[in-house]
């Protein structure tokens, strides 16, 4: 019967460099290379119990490989809890200027220099402010896939609009990034909500109010994604109408019905529908007619 790996106490649920553990005799080389143990860089080893995600591989190479490094681009905006970079994508961090580094497979070290007021502290480990991220971001990739980020971080509170603006306009910012900012609006719900108000403002329709809220004699409504109250016409999303229980697929349908007996039309949008604009901004336009 094989000999299950030794894991002391003190390293489970824990990061660890291999060398330290071994030259302290916690463990020996050949555990080191046990099953009970996940390397994660060069003699940068994680406890089997952890998962290894994007955000354990950030703050281990910012704790342990190159110390006194600032996790920013994407990587910082996994830390601030968005879906930004997959599980074994590079770890960016950032170190001074004419700072020595030696290369890690694993991790891409960028040399600038950062304003202290860019650089703040998320579960112990450095990294760049919410609104630095998001201007960071919004520097490459796709325009729309910027505006995203924006609104994500802004719509889960850790930013505002102005202070993003406020680092884009003090000379951080490019032209992708002010039109990134411009384009924000920090209300959608989800990204799919913000890729069909962007689709939404450049169809030519009129310009609908997002997140609205609906009355009537009664009093409150609803509050639908997007609005043309002039004509009580509402577009929805599609995942606001998916529950998962009875419960809540039976409050959507009550929430439904209040809308038509108020007089409104719903559009409903899927993902498939944002594949298909030009179908879709007809049957929003059919509906406005």
């Amino acid at each position: 019967m094989p000999v299950a790996p030794r894991r002391p106490a003190v390293l489970r649920g824990r990061v660890f460099r291999g060398s330290d553990v071994v030259a302290a005799g916690t463990l020996s080389p050949g555990e080191l290379r046990s099953p009970a143990w996940r390397r994660l860089f060069r003699d940068v080893y994680a406890c089997v119990d952890l998962p290894v995600t994007h955000h354990l591989r950030a703050v281990a190479a910012a704790g342990l490989v190159v110390p006194g490094s600032v996790v920013t681009g994407r990587s910082a905006a996994v830390l601030w809890g968005l879906p930004a970079a997959e599980r074994d994508d590079d770890v960016e961090l950032t170190v001074p200027p004419r700072s020595t580094v030696c290369r890690v497979a694993g991790i891409t070290v960028r040399r600038r220099l950062l304003d202290p007021a860019a650089v703040t502290v998320r579960r112990g480990t450095p990294v760049t402010t919410a609104e630095v991220t998001a201007v960071d971001l919004a520097r490459t990739g796709p325009l729309d896939e910027a505006v995203v980020l924006i609104d994500r971080l802004v719509a889960g509170r850790l930013t505002n609009l102005e202070m993003v603006r406020a680092v884009e306009v003090t000379g951080r910012g490019c032209r992708q990034v002010r039109e990134a900012v411009a384009l924000a609006d920090g209300l959608a719900g989800s990204p799919q909500e913000t890729r069909l108000r962007l689709l939404l403002h450049r169809s030519g329709l009129p310009r609908p109010i997002a997140q609205f809220t609906v009355r009537d004699a009664g009093g409150f409504v609803a509050r639908v994604d997007f609005a043309w109250p002039e004509v009580k016409v509402a577009v929805e999303y599609e995942g606001l109408w998916h529950g998962e229980t009875p419960q809540q697929v039976a409050a959507d349908r009550r929430r439904l019905n209040r809308l038509r007996e108020a007089g409104w039309t719903v559009v409903f949008v899927t993902a498939e529908d944002l594949h298909r604009p030009e179908r879709l901004v007809a049957r929003i336009a059919a509906a406005l007619a």
